[in-house]
C-alpha cells in the first residue's frame, strides 16, 4: 500500500496548550464527466429535500451525512431544470465575531465527521486501486474524490490533486525528498540569514498576523505552530514579489496543515490540543513542507486575488452579484433595497475561501471538492459562493434594514454545520456552473465593470 505517513505520536488525548519547476505528468486537461456530476449534485439536493421533509424521522446525523456522500458518488440520469428549494436550517446561535470557527466538539471533530466515510470500504479501496497503479489516472482521482475524501486517503490524494506528486508512483518518494529538501534551502538561505530590508516590512507583517490567528484554538496558539506558519508565509511570500504577502492567505495554509498534522497522529486525537512540539523534528520538517508546497500549487490558480489592489477579488465579487441577480432577483434586489453592497460581505468569502464562515472540518471538505475540479477552482469558488449566499435566502429576506443584514452576513450561522450541509452548498453550486458556464454572457457585465 503506498504510503507517505509517518508512526503517530500526538497522544489521543494531550492536555498541551511562484510556480515550482515540475508539473504533474499525463495529466493534460482531464475533467470530470458533465453527465456523472451533474447526476451526482441532483442527487444530493434530491435527497437533502426528502430529509428536510421527513425531519421528524428518527435518523441520526451521521446516518444523514453518510447518504448524502454515498448519493453524490450515484450516476443515475436526473432531468435538467429543477428549481432548487432553498432549505430551512433550524434555529442557530450566532457564532460571533468571525473568525476560523471549529464545532463545540473540538477539531476532532474532523475524525468523527469522517467516520461514516471510512466505514465505507468500497470507496476506500477505489481510492487505494488508483493511489497504487503504477502511472495514477487523474481524470479518475478527480472524480472519486469530488464527492469527498476518506480521511485515511486525504493527505496523499490531496498532494496528487494540487499537483505537488507526480503521476507516476516510481517517482513520487524521489520527488518527495527533493522538494522537501528545497523547501529547507530556501529558508535556510532567506529566513535563518540576515534578512534585506526589502523583506523586513514583510517578515514584520506576518510576525504580528500570526498571534492573532484561531485564538480561540489552542493548537494555532503554540510557538512550535506559530514559527512553523511564519516561515511558510516568509517563503511564500518571497517567491511572489508581485503579491508578496496579503492579509488572508495565512488562513489558506491551515486546511493543508490540519490535514498533514491528522496524517501522523493517533485516530481520534484532539487536534486542537495535539502538542506538535513533541512530534520528531524530521515529521515537523514534513509537515511544514508539505504545507508549504501544496499551498503554493493551490494558490496558482489564484494569484491574481492577491497582486495590487486585489483585482482579481473585485472582478469575481462582481461576477458574484451579476450572477445572484440573474438567477434570483428577488434577493438581490432585497441587498440592493437595503444599501448592501456584495463587496461588503463577499471580499472575505473571496479572499479567505469561506475559511472564516465555515467550521474548520467543513473547509476541509469543500476543499475536497476544490481540489478535485479539473479545470482549477477559482471559476467554481464563484458559484458556491453563491449557492452559500442562496443557502440563507429565507433569513436574508426577513431582514428589514441594512444594519441586520449586515449582523447576519458577516455572523452566518455554521458553527454546527457537517459535511452533509457543504454537499448541499457544493450541489447547489454545481447546478449554477451547469446552469451559466455555458452561457458566460452572464458575467461580461461584472467583467466590464471591473475593467
Amino acid at each position: 500500500m503506498t504510503s507517505f505517513s509517518t508512526t503517530p505520536v500526538c497522544p489521543k488525548s494531550a492536555n498541551s496548550s511562484s510556480h515550482d519547476e515540475f508539473e504533474l505528468e499525463n495529466a493534460a486537461d482531464v475533467r470530470i464527466s458533465r453527465k456523472v456530476a451533474h447526476s451526482a449534485a441532483l442527487s444530493v439536493i434530491n435527497s437533502h429535500r426528502s430529509s428536510e421533509a421527513a425531519k421528524e424521522a428518527t435518523i441520526s446525523q451521521e446516518r444523514k451525512a453518510d447518504s448524502l456522500q454515498r448519493l453524490a458518488i450515484q450516476k443515475g440520469d436526473n432531468p435538467l431544470g429543477i428549481e432548487p428549494t432553498m432549505p430551512s436550517p433550524p434555529t442557530r446561535h450566532f457564532p460571533g465575531h468571525p473568525q476560523l470557527l471549529v464545532s463545540k466538539k473540538g477539531l476532532q471533530i474532523s475524525m468523527a465527521e469522517g467516520e461514516a466515510t471510512d466505514s465505507d470500504s468500497g470507496k476506500i479501496e477505489k481510492f487505494h486501486v488508483l493511489l497504487d497503479d503504477a502511472l495514477l489516472n487523474l481524470d479518475s482521482l478527480r472524480q472519486l474524490s469530488w464527492s469527498g475524501i476518506p480521511i485515511k486517503v486525504r493527505a496523499i490524494t490531496w498532494r496528487l490533486l494540487a499537483g505537488y506528486l507526480p503521476a507516476s508512483l516510481e517517482r513520487r518518494q524521489n520527488l518527495l525528498e527533493r522538494k522537501r529538501h528545497d523547501y529547507w534551502s530556501l529558508v535556510k538561505q532567506y529566513y535563518d540569514t540576515e534578512r534585506d530590508e526589502v523583506y523586513q516590512d514583510t517578515y514584520r507583517q506576518i510576525h504580528i498576523d500570526i498571534p492573532r490567528m484561531s485564538p480561540l484554538i489552542p493548537l494555532f496558539q503554540q510557538k512550535t505552530v506559530q514559527e512553523m506558519f511564519e516561515r511558510i508565509l516568509f517563503i511564500w511570500a518571497i517567491r511572489h514579489p508581485a503579491s508578496g504577502y496579503v492579509q488572508g492567505i495565512n488562513d489558506l495554509v491551515t486546511p493543508f496543515f490540519m490535514v498533514f498534522l491528522q496524517e501522523v497522529t493517533a485516530p481520534g486525537t484532539n487536534l486542537e490540543n495535539c502538542d506538535v512540539a513533541s512530534l520528531p523534528e524530521e515529521q515537523r520538517n514534513i509537515l511544514e513542507a508539505d504545507s508549504f508546497w501544496c499551498l503554493s500549487k493551490f494558490l496558482d490558480g489564484i494569484q491574481d486575488n492577491y497582486i495590487f489592489a486585489q483585482l482579481g477579488i473585485q472582478q469575481k465579487v462582481n461576477q458574484l452579484k451579476e450572477l445572484v441577480q440573474r438567477y434570483d432577483v428577488e434577493v438581490h434586489n432585497h441587498l440592493q433595497q437595503h444599501g448592501v453592497d456584495y463587496l461588503q460581505f463577499s471580499f472575505r468569502w473571496m479572499n479567505n475561501l469561506l475559511t472564516r464562515e465555515l467550521p474548520l472540518h467543513c473547509t476541509i471538505r469543500l476543499w475536497d471538492t476544490y481540489l478535485a475540479e479539473s479545470d482549477g477552482f477559482a471559476m467554481f469558488q464563484l458559484y458556491v459562493c453563491a449557492a452559500f449566499l442562496l443557502h440563507w435566502r429565507k433569513e436574508l429576506l426577513e431582514q428589514k434594514d441594512f444594519q441586520n443584514l449586515m449582523i447576519l452576513l458577516q455572523n452566518l450561522p455554521t458553527a454546527d454545520w457537517s459535511n452533509s450541509e457543504v454537499s448541499v452548498i457544493v450541489a447547489e453550486a454545481y447546478k449554477l456552473k451547469y446552469m451559466f458556464a455555458g452561457a458566460p454572457n452572464h458575467l461580461q457585465n461584472s467583467l466590464k465593470a471591473a475593467s
